[in-house]
């Protein structure tokens, strides 16, 4: 039996994120109950100590509702000119609400490019939340919509509050949406489909239950949320998927049995592993035998040629790639040389690699300090 109460007492920052369909009121528009009540909650946790970010969907339907629009445009040059309109609404919205609690907001807006690949700039944004914490306010990210294509056609924001999540070393992740979590069955056709109150291990089942790609349930839904799960708890953080009109964050911060709690994976990473592991591209990947996979995951080493089996993809010395088992991805990692080099190398010993390539970097493909196992 979890017990919430003790691990949710703990959260010292959380990062909150909140869907469109929570933002919209019935008429359309920005629904300011909702915005007031989160407000409410939120400068309540902030006095308690906690660091809060938020992270906020519905400048699209803010704009919409500004211009009259009575259905989502289709066309992406569209929906990035509404929601131009829309995002100035939507923070000024939470401006007003959360000025009549003493609260000042930052409005800081991203795209997913903005932290990945880049370890500069993802440094510079880390320093950036820190200063704002530090001053006492409140940072509510965006979706930079009128430059963003990938995030106004996929997961409404689910996968960028991961990565702020990540970015702020958050404790905790909630995800407030449209239902009361991850549920045993499709709850949009099956009122009564049974709420899984706690996720040990995001697998494949789980997977399964948030709904494949492109189905009506899924796709830019359950199913990003989960993912969205699986990366803060694999960095040894917490999330939980709750109902964003019905729950209140301050219920679900005291150890409610509310909404879907998923469990961390391991220990803490640091920030450093993270942005390797969750905010670089991958490049490529490595296969590698029962034998090199027993040795990362259960005796810290490093990946060595000689355990290397197979190459896929084309990537550079720096690049990150992922590292397969016969039990699947168990870990990712920053290559010390090429795929070409790789290639060459691969199945040979540590001892081999300068007689085969006229050079040697390093006696591994992979470091351990440049790794982050998953299994």
């Amino acid at each position: 039996m979890v017990d919430r109460k003790a691990l949710l007492r703990d959260v010292g920052s959380l990062v909150v994120k909140v869907g469109t369909w929570v933002l919209t009121a019935p008429e359309g528009g920005i629904d300011e109950e909702v915005v007031e009540r989160l407000a409410e909650d939120i400068s309540a946790l902030m006095g308690q100590g906690r660091r809060v970010t938020l992270v906020s969907s519905g400048a699209i339907a803010a704009g919409m509702r500004k211009l009259g629009l009575g259905s989502r445009p289709r066309a992406i040059s569209q929906l990035q000119a509404v929601a131009a309109v829309g995002q100035n609404l939507l923070i000024n919205a939470y401006e007003r609400a959360f000025r009549r609690h003493g609260v000042p907001v930052g409005q800081v807006l991203l795209t997913s490019e903005d932290i990945l690949n880049n370890r500069v700039r993802y440094l510079n944004l880390r320093a950036t939340f820190q200063s704002l914490f530090y001053l006492g306010v409140l940072p509510i990210v965006n979706e930079n919509d009128s430059v963003a294509t990938e995030e106004i056609r996929m997961g409404d924001n689910d996968i960028l509050a991961a990565h702020v999540a990540n970015l702020v070393d958050a404790d905790l992740l909630v995800l407030l949406t449209d239902i009361d979590g991850l549920c045993a069955g499709n709850p949009k056709k099956d009122r009564n489909a049974r709420v899984i109150r706690v996720v040990g291990r995001v697998t494949p089942e789980i997977e399964a239950l948030a709904g494949a790609p492109g189905s009506p349930f899924g796709s830019g839904g359950m199913r990003t949320k989960v993912e969205a799960a699986k990366i803060v708890t694999a960095s040894g953080e917490m999330a939980l998927i709750a109902h964003g009109k019905e729950h209140r964050l301050k219920d679900i911060l005291a150890g409610e049995e509310l909404g879907t709690l998923f469990l961390p994976q391991a220990d803490r990473m640091s920030s450093r592993k993270r942005w390797i592991a969750f905010n670089l591209e991958m490049r490529g990947k490595l296969y590698i035998d029962s034998g090199a996979e027993d040795a990362i995951i259960h005796r810290g080493k490093s990946l060595l040629p000689s355990g290397v089996t197979d190459v896929e993809g084309e990537f550079e010395m720096g690049d990150m790639v992922g590292i397969v088992g016969p039990s699947g991805e168990v870990a990712r990692g920053l290559a010390n040389y090429s795929a070409e080099e790789v290639r060459r190398i691969r199945g040979r010993r540590s001892f081999e690699i300068e007689d085969l390539l006229g050079y040697r970097y390093s006696d591994e493909v992979v470091h351990r300090d440049n790794m982050v196992v998953l299994a």
